[in-house]
């Protein structure tokens, strides 16, 4: 009996953000494509497609607009009703058996009967609103837009049991119409032994040579806690056998279109105490991370929340362990490959530090920890899950 060609239409405005959404919608949606040549992918876009969104199964549909999510549906902006109007129409336009928003953050009524999935990555913007989003417009936007997605959405995913936790409490949604498909290292992400590349990522980025690294990825906004890492690192930089370590900062100071206290941890770390062991090196390129990951002692994860946190699967991928907030997604993710801190208590984050820094032995099993817990996490495995689960939806129509 033939297997039905299921029609499944995705949002594919995030696959350009350069934060988490934009890295998930890349690694889930190309992997969905290469593993489910059974079906047929609809991708709708506000400009014009990558060259790796292209293949026999997939069909694209450039919707027209006065500007790209990725420059309107951020903190303190919102998109225009009529860019709203030329997606909903867009998707009503379009036979479908099932549509996607790989990210609430791009979510838009789509009107008709085809059933709406949509991922919600966490609920730090409802745990910590004032952290996240400090203008009441943007607060008021954001509540209003997650309201009527959670209501209009047939199927809500979500990234980890940490994150459905947080979303059930934060946003009421009950757990067992949360389903959970994991996130997973891009497949680009492996040791890097090579060390002309490892030099070359060194020069590129400025990095100071023969000294130990502590590395954090990702945005620099107050929820990531990162004045607590630094505070936390000053401390620990002061205990025998920690005095070669350097904290670095890898992200975009602007947060590309979300609210960022740059300004602020720049200044914290202008202290003469730590003057010159804190560095920010703005945005890295994604094929420049593997040799920034393999090169750190160990990868900073400090968030006071994380719906998965994708750089923790991208650290231990590359054999590096991770240090991180012992409770919620990374503790989840990393599991044996990390050590674990009280986010709340930068006294807590210095003693993990110290205790890495100064204990060769400890560092050596975290290490040899990472590459088997990594095997357990896989995009073709999750994009399978989400295959079936949009697939099991596309019944529901």
């Amino acid at each position: 009996m033939a297997v039905r060609r299921v029609t499944i239409g995705v949002d594919a405005t995030t696959w350009w953000n350069r934060r988490g959404f934009g890295r998930y919608t890349r690694s889930m949606l190309g992997a969905m494509i290469a593993e489910a040549r059974h079906c047929e992918f609809v991708l709708f876009v506000d400009r014009p497609p990558d060259e790796e969104m292209l293949a026999s199964n997939v069909r694209i549909v450039e919707v027209g607009t006065s500007a790209t999510v990725t420059d309107s549906a951020v903190a303190d902006g919102s998109r225009a009703l009529s860019d709203l109007f030329a997606f909903r129409q867009a998707v009503r336009a379009t036979p479908l058996d099932v549509f996607w928003f790989p990210a609430v953050y791009s979510w838009y009524p789509t009107g008709g009967r085809v059933p709406v999935v949509v991922t919600f990555h966490d609920a730090i913007a409802e745990h910590f609103s004032s952290l996240v989003m400090p203008n009441w417009r943007g607060r008021f936007l954001w509540n209003l837009k997650t309201r009527l997605a959670r209501r209009w959405a047939r199927g809500i995913v979500t990234v980890s049991c940490a994150a459905r936790e947080e979303i059930h409490t934060y946003l009421g949604i009950p757990r067992e119409r949360i389903s959970v498909v994991l996130e997973a290292a891009d497949s680009r992400f492996a040791k890097v032994d090579d060390e002309a590349e490892l030099l070359r990522m060194r020069g590129a980025l400025q990095l100071v040579p023969d000294r130990r690294r502590i590395l954090y990825v990702g945005g620099i906004a107050p929820h990531k806690n990162l004045l607590g890492l630094v505070e936390g690192f000053a401390h620990a930089i002061r205990q025998p056998g920690c005095d070669d370590l350097d904290l670095i900062i890898a992200g975009d100071p602007k947060g590309d279109g979300f609210h960022s206290n740059t300004e602020q941890l720049r200044a914290r770390a202008a202290d003469p105490a730590i003057e010159g062991r804190v560095r920010f090196t703005g945005f890295v390129p994604e094929d420049m991370l593997p040799a920034l990951y393999s090169d750190a002692f160990a990868v900073a994860m400090p968030a006071f929340s994380e719906g998965f946190g994708l750089p923790a699967a991208e650290a231990i991928a590359c054999g590096t362990p991770v240090i991180a907030t012992g409770h919620g997604a990374v503790a989840e993710v990393v599991g044996s490959a990390g050590m674990f801190f009280d986010p709340q208590d930068p006294s807590d984050i210095a003693r993990v530090i110290a205790h890495l820094g100064q204990d060769q032995l400890l560092a050596a099993q975290l290490q040899a920890a990472c590459l088997p817990r990594s095997a357990q996490l896989s995009w073709k495995r999750s994009a399978n899950e989400m295959v079936g689960l949009l697939e099991r939806y596309a019944g529901c129509s």
